[in-house]
């Protein structure tokens, strides 16, 4: 029987944005909301905070989940997310990996659900999360979904896939032996797309974007 873990990394230092996964968007810790997200998704075997600070411990508590520290150098800002999730799997039996960001408040429960059965009832090794942009997208001055030698109306183009990490799968077993193989295992295997709203894409990292956060969230709650 497949083991389906949502793991929420939390790290207390963050540069810009002091102690950010504790800040309130409505009142409510981020934290705290990626906890009850998960938990209302009901999709999921077991929920795990990864932190190294014993804080988010009483928070996990609290909310009924279990809480993982990892090694204090993995929560500075030179850690990447693919040590801490590997030091994470090393720890924790599963068939997948779910991890669900704090600072992506506006993932949806929804969402959190589709994304959990479509990868786990497809082919893919890893899932990623994206926001379809369909605007005329270039790189490095040259053009990516369009051409200089024609005007083409927006709802015409491809969308390019931005991705956005407010949710990610992996399998367990790719993830450790592409580790073990010294490859990078944030995109060992076959990789799929999962398209989430424009507003899960936004990313908690200053005072500006919880601020425009709290703004959307209330217009979603008025019904606006």
């Amino acid at each position: 029987m497949n083991k389906v873990i949502a793991m929420i990394p939390a790290r207390m230092g963050s540069q810009r944005l002091k102690k950010k996964n504790l800040r309130e968007l409505n009142g409510i810790p981020l934290i705290t909301r990626a906890i009850r997200r998960c938990k209302d998704a009901g999709c999921f075997d077991e929920i795990w905070v990864n932190s190294e600070n014993i804080e988010f411990k009483l928070i996990a508590d609290n909310e009924g989940v279990n809480f993982h520290q990892r090694p204090e150098h993995l929560g500075d800002d030179k850690a990447t997310s693919e040590q801490f999730v590997h030091e994470f799997l090393k720890v924790h039996e599963c068939s997948y990996l779910l991890q669900v960001h704090s600072i992506a408040p506006l993932l949806t429960v929804d969402e959190v659900k589709k994304f959990t059965q479509d990868y786990t009832n497809s082919d893919y090794d890893v899932m990623l999360s994206c926001v379809h942009d369909q605007i005329e997208v270039a790189y490095k001055d040259r053009p990516i979904n369009f051409t200089l030698s024609d005007k083409t109306n927006s709802q015409d183009l491809t969308p390019t896939q931005r991705i956005t990490w407010s949710i990610t799968g992996w399998k367990r077993d790719v993830f450790l032996n592409a580790i073990e193989n010294k490859e990078c295992a944030t995109y060992a295997g076959n990789v799929g797309f999962f398209p989430v709203n424009p507003m899960a894409g936004h990313v908690i990292k200053t005072q500006l974007d919880l601020d425009i956060a709290e703004v959307f969230l209330n217009i979603v709650n008025q019904g606006g």
